[in-house]
């Protein structure tokens, strides 16, 4: 197996010209386009906005958001933004004035209250690296503390039930290990170590005893392998809970009789809640009738109750479960959409929630436990768009060259067509599309035109631990090919234009763009390609420590040479010539997931081909952009990108 390296982008440019003949070079070094840079964006080939365009996106740019965050003595927490990125709002009553707490440059995306109140925690990174450190706020006198080390990774914040000691998992820049912290988030200097991670990769603390003296661990290995623990916080004693299975478990909470509640997908192709017994080795499955995925869910403080979430196909309902009887209940009955972070307050009486419609931006909710009666928190702002106007989705399923149907999400405008395509693609890869609402979406259908088609490609989640294991390993170009039976399906619909065709993703939904344009570049008009993924080889190398591990239980060991070779036979970097259609490049230069380097190489081999490209880089940005202002100009240069390729006007 031969060594890769990566150059910078200037460092390549060098050899690649110097690999031409003297006239091919000059002429290469006068097409490629200035690289230009304002404020925080640099860019290549990208025009000048038209005022026609900022215009007619602006409502779409401005639809506001709200996330429940956490109960408060007065009311609730939520998230959202009002200026550049979203923080922290207190709103004391259903409906009432949200008040703004937390005032940063960067998003802040959460908030865990003090069990005895008086204070709340929350993360915040710079720039996008990542690399959180933890605050605590002081509710009464506004103080904030940072509790962590500078030039750490942190998270998973676990409060104790007195309230002055909190455990988190913390991470050191390129090592794959995590470390248990404990301490006072009042007093920075009570920190302490419980527990150093050494060769155990990524763990995550989840519950606390009422003592004080045992947290529960998670620690992931892939979507479909982690193990649980105990660890004793004065011995650092970590104890494996059902050693020796491959499973995959979502959270760990001990139960008032000794008991622990968690979810799993053993024996199931779906996440169950379950009890387990550690000292009787016995196990309680609550949930095997419902044949989906239990997400999130929350364990009442009396131990009594569980509130939970189901993934119906896409879909969030709730649902509660009585402990001691085993009865799974209907949660209260909501609109079609997506219900998540299910919260209890500290009486129990009460869940707080976050719920999202395909045609309604997301707004805090909560509800009665005893009567299941809904209120509504917050209310959403739609930019003074008309939501009637809003396209609701359709499912359906189209066939592969498998024998497989694949799920998918339809957008079709109201107008004749034949309508140009967009396919969107999600990341993930373990990732699942769902029908939350998407302004950009609805800007597409309703203002361009274009039908969004969604799909869940094999390797997607939220239909059992076997369809998401189908893309591992060898199988990686699988789920593109299952892009290739989606454009023979969109053959067969006489109201779409099988000749105008866009792919669109980020991430691995980049990756997936990148492909899908090397295997079937004369089907496809164009792609937008978003932190992706342009050779796993390099961006394995690159990627932060953190991630490498986890990364490569889902993608295959490139140290491996059979997984090695695999690479580079799929690599879009090592087959960009065949990507002959335009292509937009756009990354966040502090990403930590997706470095830099992924873009930059991948311009340079497509311009070397004679390719057309966009390039946006956003130099305050990490995996993805979260200022509101770099995500304004991405949309406008989207759209330009998108009416040039599609060949549409302002409005079809």
């Amino acid at each position: 197996m031969h060594s890769r390296f990566f150059f910078p982008a200037a460092a390549m440019s060098a050899l690649v010209f110097a690999a031409l003949p003297a006239t091919a070079q000059s002429q290469m070094e006068a097409d490629t386009p200035e690289r230009v840079t304002e404020g925080n964006l640099v860019m290549e080939n990208i025009p000048d906005i038209p005022a026609s365009v900022k215009e007619k996106l602006r409502q779409y740019q401005n639809v506001r958001t709200h996330g429940f965050s956490d109960w408060t003595d007065e009311g609730v927490l939520i998230y959202t933004r009002f200026g550049e990125v979203s923080q922290i709002h207190s709103v004391r009553e259903p409906m009432g004035a949200r008040r703004q707490v937390t005032f940063y440059d960067e998003p802040i995306g959460g908030a865990l209250v003090s069990p005895v109140g008086g204070s709340f925690l929350f993360s915040k990174d710079t720039g996008g690296d990542e690399f959180y450190q933890g605050y605590r706020f002081d509710t009464e006198s506004g103080d904030v503390t940072q509790f962590t080390d500078a030039g750490t990774r942190n998270g998973s914040y676990v409060w104790a039930d007195s309230g002055d000691s909190v455990v988190w998992s913390r991470s050191r820049d390129g090592e794959a290990d995590s470390d248990l912290m404990m301490g006072n988030p009042a007093e920075p200097g009570s920190t302490r170590m419980i527990f150093e991670g050494e060769g155990t990769g990524a763990l995550f603390p989840i519950d606390i005893s009422d003592d004080g003296t045992q947290v529960t661990v998670q620690r992931y290995i892939s979507i479909q392998d982690s193990d649980i623990y105990t660890l004793n916080t004065e011995t650092s004693e970590l104890t494996e809970i059902r050693a020796g299975e491959e499973v995959a478990y979502n959270g760990l909470y001990f139960l008032p009789d000794g008991g622990l509640l968690t979810s799993t997908d053993a024996g199931s192709e779906f996440k169950n809640l379950v009890r387990l017994d550690p000292s009787l080795d016995e196990t309680t499955i609550y949930t095997g009738d419902i044949n989906w995925d239990v997400e999130s869910y929350d364990l009442s403080p009396d131990g009594s109750t569980v509130v939970f979430t189901v993934n119906e196909g896409g879909l969030g309902t709730i649902k509660l479960l009585d402990i001691e009887t085993g009865e799974v209940m209907d949660g209260p009955q909501l609109p079609t959409g997506i219900a998540s972070g299910v919260t209890f307050d500290d009486t129990g009486s009460r869940v707080g929630f976050t719920f999202v419609g395909a045609t309604s931006p997301a707004d805090a909710w909560s509800f009665d436990v005893d009567t299941l009666e809904l209120t509504r928190w917050t209310e959403a702002e739609v930019g003074g768009l008309d939501t009637s106007a809003f396209i609701e989705p359709e499912m359906f399923d189209y066939p592969n060259a498998d024998g497989m149907d694949i799920p998918a999400f339809v957008y079709r405008p109201g107008s004749e067509g034949p309508h140009p395509v967009i396919i969107s693609i999600h990341g993930g890869p373990e990732s699942q599309s769902r029908p939350y609402f998407a302004s950009t979406y609805q800007y597409w259908v309703n203002e361009l035109g274009a039908a969004v088609v969604v799909p869940n490609v094999r390797g997607s989640a939220g239909y059992g631990k076997t369809y998401v294991s189908l893309d591992n390993g060898l199988n990686r170009k699988k789920p593109v090919e299952d892009i290739g039976a989606l454009l023979d399906w969109i053959e067969t619909q006489e109201d779409l234009d099988s000749d105008r065709v866009l792919v669109y993703g980020g991430s691995y939904g980049g990756y997936m763009v990148l492909a899908s344009m090397v295997d079937y570049n004369d089907r496809i008009a164009g792609g937008i390609d978003i932190v992706g993924i342009s050779d796993f080889a390099t961006f394995l190398e690159n990627t932060n420590g953190y991630r490498r591990d986890l990364r490569r239980a889902e993608y295959g060991d490139e140290r491996d040479p059979e997984i090695a070779a695999f690479f580079e036979e799929i690599s879009p970097l090592n087959n960009a010539s065949a990507i002959t259609k335009p292509l937009f490049i756009i990354q966040g230069a502090n990403d930590p997931r997706v470095p830099a380097s992924e873009a930059e190489q991948i311009l340079e081999a497509v311009r070397s081909n004679g390719g057309e490209a966009w390039f946006l880089l956003a130099m305050d940005e990490g995996h993805g952009f979260r200022k509101k202002s770099n995500r304004d100009f991405q949309s406008e240069a989207q759209t330009l990108f998108i009416q040039d390729v599609l060949e549409l006007d302002a409005a079809e």
